[in-house]
């Protein structure tokens, strides 16, 4: 899939929305992906992921153990993702406001593949590779579907992007005067 076509799925999906949104980064943007208007439909999930599955495969990693996802937007493509390659999926969670693996267990030297929904500044995946790193796991990558950033946040490890898709952010002190007209909401999941 190129990247026309994975907007396409999104747009299908209404999960591409107009206002004033403050991101999961704290950033503001006039654009939010509402992923979960995807994730809501299997059969589009699983074509996303198949593909996101894919240009995992063709950046030849060699040996991928696991698939982990971070809570709460991770789970469902690194489910489905890890599903598509025959591999186990597991996710972190916060917990006091730090990335964990709660639930599962990793043995060390496990060569982990990062599967994220939406990366912007790589603040999520740079807190998932933290956590599973302190486990003695060894992260080969992060893939997302969409790169909002389109190749300019440094998650520390290569990134993996089935789309990329510069979306203007802003701090928000610093809001063009259209974009700070509007009431701004937060429909992410960082607080969760």
């Amino acid at each position: 899939m190129n990247t026309d076509e994975v907007l396409d799925v999104f747009k299908s999906c209404g999960a591409l929305l107009t206002g004033h949104f403050i991101l999961s980064s704290g950033l503001r943007s006039p654009v939010f992906i509402q992923k979960a208007r995807v994730f809501q439909f299997p059969d589009k999930t699983e074509r996303v992921c198949r593909a996101l599955a894919d240009k995992i495969r063709a950046a030849d990693l060699g040996t991928i153990d696991v698939i982990v996802g971070p809570a709460m937007g991770g789970i469902v493509p690194a489910y489905e993702t890890a599903r598509q390659l025959g591999l186990p999926a597991i996710w972190t969670e916060r917990e006091g406001g730090e990335m964990r693996l709660r639930r599962f267990e990793l043995a060390p030297g496990a060569r982990v593949v990062i599967v994220e929904d939406i990366v912007t500044t790589g603040l999520s995946s740079r807190e998932t590779i933290t956590a599973i790193e302190a486990l003695g796991a060894k992260v080969l990558a992060v893939a997302c579907l969409i790169d909002r950033s389109d190749g300019e946040a440094d998650v520390g490890v290569p990134l993996i992007a089935l789309a990329g898709y510069k979306v203007p952010a802003y701090p928000a002190d610093a809001l063009p005067p259209e974009l700070a007209a509007i009431p701004p909401v937060k429909p992410g999941s960082r607080s969760l």
